[in-house]
């Protein structure tokens, strides 16, 4: 098996990518930093291992280690995410902003458990190997990831913290 195998997870990926960063162009930065990596480290991947499983950990660990450079960086906060439309953008494009919205409220441990688990459908065990926690922390941190996540989705758009929409009277 080869360093050819990891186009078939560009997808996943990408979508994960997507998910974490909540910008299109951070993503895409973001899947082709990790398939750099894999290139140069694939003497460390263990044959007979799940090879998403490792792309994703060599993305997570890529992610916080840009969250961590670049933890001041006003440029990217300036610029406002763009949703890419779907076969028909106007359908659910509200709902959309709004769970886009909440689940970057939510504080990054709890949103990387939320897509591995809920998003990408991996079991608590390969999220907790990902990520390095406990089981329990991950079990922890989805409960209050989608506790915080529905007590988002049911307030009003203008009490959201950081809601981007204000109401204008006409």
């Amino acid at each position: 098996m080869g360093v050819e195998e990891t186009l078939h997870h560009i997808p996943a990926l990408r979508r994960y990518a997507r998910l974490l960063t909540g910008d299109a162009a951070r993503a895409d930065d973001l899947v082709q930093d990790t398939l750099e990596r894999a290139c140069v480290k694939w003497s460390l991947w263990q044959p007979g291992s799940v090879l998403r499983s490792w792309l994703l950990s060599l993305m997570h660990n890529l992610h916080r280690n840009h969250l961590r450079d670049r933890r001041h960086d006003d440029a990217h906060a300036a610029l406002e995410d763009v949703p890419e439309p779907a076969h028909d953008p106007i359908a659910q494009v509200g709902v959309c902003m709004d769970l886009q919205q909440a689940l970057a409220a939510l504080p990054a441990p709890m949103r990387e458990v939320l897509l591995l688990v809920a998003v990408e459908e991996y079991s608590y065990a390969e999220a907790a190997r990902l990520l390095g926690v406990p089981v329990g922390t991950v079990m922890s941190r989805l409960h209050r990831a989608r506790e915080r996540l529905r007590e988002l989705m049911s307030e009003p758009l203008a009490e959201r913290p950081g809601a981007a929409l204000k109401l204008v009277k006409r």
